[in-house]
């Protein structure tokens, strides 16, 4: 299983996101540009005892993270809250890649236009703009390890 971060903003935000692929044997792609150091002391704070167990990859664009993806043999899934389906109507496989916008804006326009019928959006009241990511992150990570049985956790 891939998490991808586009342009993640907020260190605290990318240390929960790197404890919880540590957790689940998720490797984390984190898309430049970073609104951090990888080696933040705040980054770090938040996954701390675990950032050494993580998997992480830093890209120059997501285009090279889409093209990842067809060499691997995966799908990709791209949270938006103005997606149509439900992010608990996809069927997903250890191979697929979870895609998630930055803190403050998402992710940007043209993914809705190329990639609009591989988003998916999570369920929450009108007056509100968004999830907090890592609360985001973790929802999906857990709904695609739970439809594989949650394989390789005790």
């Amino acid at each position: 299983m891939h998490v991808v971060l586009f342009e993640p903003q907020i260190p605290p935000n990318t240390g929960n996101v790197a404890r919880t692929c540590a957790a689940t044997g998720t490797v984390l792609h984190l898309v430049r540009p970073l609104g951090f150091q990888i080696d933040d002391s705040s980054l770090r704070r938040a996954g701390v005892d675990y950032w050494h167990l993580v998997d992480v990859r830093v890209h120059d664009s997501l285009h090279e993270v889409v093209d990842e993806v067809a060499r691997e043999g995966g799908q990709a899934h791209f949270f938006s809250k103005f997606a149509t389906r439900r992010y608990t109507d996809v069927r997903y496989t250890a191979a697929d890649y979870l895609i998630f916008g930055k803190e403050t804006t998402g992710l940007p326009p043209w993914v809705h236009e190329r990639y609009g019928e591989q988003s998916v959006r999570m369920p929450m009241g009108k007056a509100m703009r968004s999830l907090n990511l890592s609360n985001t992150v973790a929802i999906a990570i857990y709904e695609a390890l739970r439809q594989q049985d949650f394989s390789g956790l005790e």
